[in-house]
């Protein structure tokens, strides 16, 4: 029988080989090394909605850019992971704000690191609020890239220019998304300044509207979402699906009522809720956009019931949207707004 057979566990080493603490990580490690790393469940187990890549701003208090669409497509059964093009204390509505902008070395640093651990595989590429035409041109590689790795990728693009008659992005942006994104686009959700912004085309009747959906289906995009045009006080949502190009695309309206406040954050939740119902409804546009104004009406409603509870005057300044508050209204939404099909 062999000697240290019969010794005491806690003295082998006194009379043999002491390990020191460099042997102890070395031999850590190189159980680590021959373990395989876990798989990437959202790969492995996709869910049956999608995996959304979501490039928009952030800000710590309050829901606009990814902190407004985030969460409901979450809601909604999708993954999602979120790239922040600024991260600011709060959206640039209030006296003072502070915080970082991203640029496009700094993206593509971040798409890098996802391709070198092979986890660029996503469903759909959502944009928002893009600042420089650097970072627009640098999402035009993201597109290619992501389109590499699959080809069946759709783009979701809010092409965030400005409202009711204002810029606020740089002019040269226009050419930008009208020359390059646009083509690439598989959805579009612009309003009513930024159509006309992209289809030089004034919009002043449901006409117009509708036919300047048809001018973006030409340049690329084969869903078209204008998300509120303003006729003669009316406020409408037009949306079009060209499914091919032999056939005239199909167009639909549904009204939309005013409410009298201002809110933060609803075009990038609008974006968000139609890209969730429309891949849910593939070819049922309009079945998904009254599921998504549904669902922004009673939010919108509540938010302003929360702020008139609270005692403040709604249509005094600019709201910060209910969304936490909201989430059932997200994910099961009452079907209130009814699409009305053009023919």
């Amino acid at each position: 029988m062999l000697l240290h057979s019969l010794l005491p566990r806690r003295t082998l080493f006194s009379i043999g080989y002491f390990p020191t603490k460099t042997d102890t990580a070395r031999c850590r490690s190189s159980r680590k090394s021959e373990m395989a790393p876990p798989p990437i469940l959202s790969l492995a187990l996709p869910s049956e909605t999608g995996r959304v890549l979501s490039i928009q701003s952030h800000t710590v208090q309050g829901y606009v850019g990814n902190k407004s669409a985030v969460f409901p497509l979450q809601l909604l059964g999708y993954d999602v992971d979120p790239i922040n093009s600024v991260q600011f204390s709060n959206h640039t509505g209030y006296p003072t704000f502070k915080g970082q902008v991203l640029n496009g070395q700094q993206l593509w640093d971040l798409i890098e690191g996802l391709e070198a651990n092979d986890l660029l595989y996503y469903t759909h590429l959502l944009t928002g609020y893009i600042g420089s035409v650097s970072f627009l041109n640098t999402i035009m590689e993201v597109v290619d890239k992501l389109r590499s790795v699959n080809p069946d990728l759709t783009y979701v693009c809010d092409p965030v220019m400005g409202d009711e008659g204002k810029l606020y992005v740089p002019e040269d942006l226009v050419s930008v998304y009208r020359e390059k994104v646009v083509p690439v686009a598989s959805m579009l959700t612009p309003n009513q300044f930024e159509a006309e912004l992209l289809t030089k085309l004034r919009i002043g009747s449901e006409t117009d509207g509708r036919e300047a959906c048809n001018i973006l289906h030409a340049a690329g995009p084969s869903k078209v979402m204008i998300t509120s045009i303003n006729i003669d006080g009316n406020l409408l949502f037009i949306g079009s699906h060209q499914k091919d190009k032999e056939h005239p695309p199909e167009q639909f309206k549904i009204v939309i009522p005013k409410i009298p406040a201002y809110f933060t954050g609803t075009g990038d939740l609008m974006t968000a809720l139609l890209l969730g119902w429309s891949n849910k409804y593939p070819d049922n546009l309009d079945k998904a956009a009254e599921l998504a104004v549904s669902s922004l009406q009673a939010l919108l409603q509540r938010t302003v019931n929360d702020y008139k509870s609270a005692g403040f005057d709604s249509e005094s300044s600019s709201l910060e949207i209910r969304l936490i508050q909201s989430q059932d209204d997200i994910r099961n939404p009452k079907l209130t707004f009814k699409a009305h099909k053009y023919t």
